[in-house]
């Protein structure tokens, strides 16, 4: 992501113009419809334009929006930008952001639904060096590890506790910059990175001692999905309020959801295009390293449930509340202290959509699918 700071320490506001140009975006949407006779929608994304937004700019590109009657616009993250209450704003439609973030401001009034989940499973991991020996949580015990803080804490900190790591005196918390260099410096035994982007930040980097880029061989990875303590990231939420009581916005709702998943579709099957399209949109990730992330970012997608994208798996909710009820950070402080509301997910219009896909013959789960091996450039070029 950087993602520890795409919703609380982004730094570019606005969308791209040439994210705009891709077809199907309005710059400043009206009530009511517009000039081009579609219904002006807007999306707030949790950062800049990259892969791990993909399948909404895939839409826009090719035409998905354009399709169910949309003028779609989409915002990037700017250096304040908490993505979900652009929604209780009125400034966004809707907006994409991890659950266990929106759960913490769903407690503190925040009227909204998770309305797609989109990502399955977690992108988050703990890095080391094999020398260090830390294959498991348990090894993290009396070891420097690294975190970013500002909610991307969590899975984290749930795995040590599981393990019986007394977070408070058994570790050395190290706050952890964004980016690789305390890592790679050796300040860091252990370290937060996205599957999608940091730890493609390590492998674009050249160890000294041979000259040449670092492997895979040279790091041990704790995956959260595999160790139980994975929580649920990016999802696209709604206004419940209107939800409620709004059919045009309900209806719509449904369009919006279904050209998004038409869009991931498109990424699942398309991934060099699809990298291209968010270069074209303002990404200034490098070739390579735009290519790993879309990879690694379908790997997080599909294949998908037997329900299909976007649906809510009542499990993987269920053990993402437990886990921000249950765990605590290094501030001593949970995410929440009650049980969400049941408005706070719902599969009502993501099943909708879904059954809108798979009459028109389009396969929402991806059954078949296979990633690509990505070749990294120094420096991700």
């Amino acid at each position: 992501m950087k993602h520890s700071r795409r919703v609380v320490l982004g730094v570019i506001g606005i969308a791209t113009a040439s994210a705009l140009a891709l077809g199907g975006c309005s710059s400043s949407p009206k009530p009511g419809g517009s000039s081009t006779g579609l219904s002006p929608v807007t999306l707030q994304l949790q950062w800049v334009a990259q892969a791990q937004f993909a399948g909404y700019y895939a839409a826009v590109a090719q035409g998905y929006y354009k399709d169910e009657g949309l003028n779609v616009t989409i915002k990037e993250a700017g250096a304040d930008t908490v993505p979900i209450t652009s929604v209780t704003k009125g400034e966004a439609d809707y907006a994409i952001s991890w659950v266990p973030k929106v759960l913490g401001s769903i407690e503190q009034g925040v009227n909204v639904t998770d309305v797609a989940q989109i990502f399955e499973r977690s992108g988050t991991t703990q890095i080391s060096f094999k020398n260090k020996n830390i294959t498991k949580p348990a090894d993290l015990k009396g070891k420097k590890v690294g975190s970013w803080g500002y909610g991307n804490e969590w899975e984290l900190f749930a795995g040590m506790q599981d393990a019986g790591i007394n977070t408070s005196s058994g570790i050395s918390l190290v706050q952890q910059a964004f980016d690789m260099k305390g890592f790679l410096a050796g300040d860091i035994d252990a370290a937060q990175a996205m599957t999608y982007n940091e730890y493609a930040q390590v492998l674009e980097t050249v160890n000294p001692t041979t000259g040449k880029l670092y492997t895979v061989d040279d790091l041990n990875v704790i995956n959260w999905n595999d160790d139980g303590s994975a929580m649920l990231q990016d999802a696209i939420w709604a206004d419940a309020g209107k939800l409620a009581d709004d059919t045009s916005y309900q209806s719509q709702t449904v369009k919006f959801i279904k050209a998004s998943i038409k869009g991931w579709i498109y990424v699942r099957d398309n991934p060099q295009k699809s990298a291209d399209i968010v270069t074209a949109a303002g990404s200034t990730l490098g070739t390579s390293h735009q290519l790993w992330m879309t990879n690694e970012v379908n790997k997080l997608i599909w294949p998908s449930s037997d329900g299909g994208i976007g649906t809510i798996d009542t499990k993987s909710w269920a053990t993402t509340v437990k886990i921000a009820m249950g765990t605590k950070n290094d501030t001593g402080s949970t995410i929440i202290t009650a049980a969400p509301p049941k408005t706070a997910y719902s599969n009502t219009f993501v099943k909708k959509a879904l059954a809108e896909l798979k009459t028109e013959g389009i396969d929402t789960t991806g059954s078949s699918f296979t990633p690509l091996t990505v070749t990294l450039k120094e420096g991700g070029k």
